[in-house]
C-alpha cells in the first residue's frame, strides 16, 4: 500500500467511524483488509499442514474453494485452499466464526 492509498484508508475509516458505520462490513474500509488477511492466513497454515508427515503421507494442495463466513459486520467470502487427504481443517475460519458475535 502507498502513502496516498494509505492516506484515501485513513480518511475512509476516520468518516466511517465518525459516522458510526462499521469499519468490516461490505463498503467498509477495514472489509478488504480482513478478506485479505483471512485468505493469507489460510494459505499459510495450508503450508503448516502440508510439512513433515502429511507431505511424506503424499498429500498436497489441490486446488481452493470458496466459502461464506458470517461475521457480526456481514457476510465475508474466503478462499480456502484444499488438500489431497482432505485432513486440512483450518484454526482461522473456526477463530472467525467464534469471534463473529
Amino acid at each position: 500500500m502507498n502513502t496516498k492509498e494509505y492516506q484515501e484508508l485513513k480518511a475512509k475509516a476516520l468518516s466511517q467511524f465518525r459516522s458510526g458505520k462499521s469499519l468490516f462490513s461490505k463498503g467498509g474500509a477495514f472489509a478488504p483488509l480482513l478478506k485479505q488477511f483471512l485468505d493469507e492466513a489460510l494459505n499459510a497454515e495450508m503450508e503448516a499442514h502440508l510439512k513433515g508427515e502429511e507431505r511424506e503421507k503424499g498429500n498436497k494442495r489441490n486446488g481452493l474453494r470458496k466459502k461464506t463466513v458470517k461475521t457480526s459486520a456481514g457476510n465475508l467470502s474466503i478462499i480456502t485452499p484444499q488438500d489431497r487427504h482432505s485432513s486440512f481443517e483450518p484454526q482461522i475460519r473456526q477463530q472467525a466464526r467464534n469471534h463473529s458475535g
